[in-house]
């Protein structure tokens, strides 16, 4: 497995999945104004999971963009190039 991808992984466990169920826990510990119940875990899991797929895996990759918006938005590395020798 490449480095990169490593490194992605780890992004989506870390940040995506532990963040995501700490700030679900939160928000559901502040609504209901109770007490932490393990049932909540479970609940956070199931919500924070899928969300985390879709923010670290799909929306972060690098050409998730130039799918969506117009091409003329994304400077090509040639271009780029030629500007600093300028």
């Amino acid at each position: 497995m490449k480095h990169k991808y490593k490194i992605r992984l780890i992004e989506f466990f870390v940040i995506g999945v532990l963040f995501g169920i700490a700030e679900d826990l939160l928000a559901i510990t502040i609504a209901t104004e109770g007490s932490f119940e393990w049932k909540y875990l479970w609940v956070a899991m199931v919500v924070a999971i899928p969300f985390a797929f879709i923010s670290e895996i799909i929306v972060d990759h690098p050409n998730f963009w130039k799918h969506f918006l117009p091409s003329h938005w994304f400077i090509k590395e040639q271009e780029k190039n030629n500007e600093r020798k300028i």
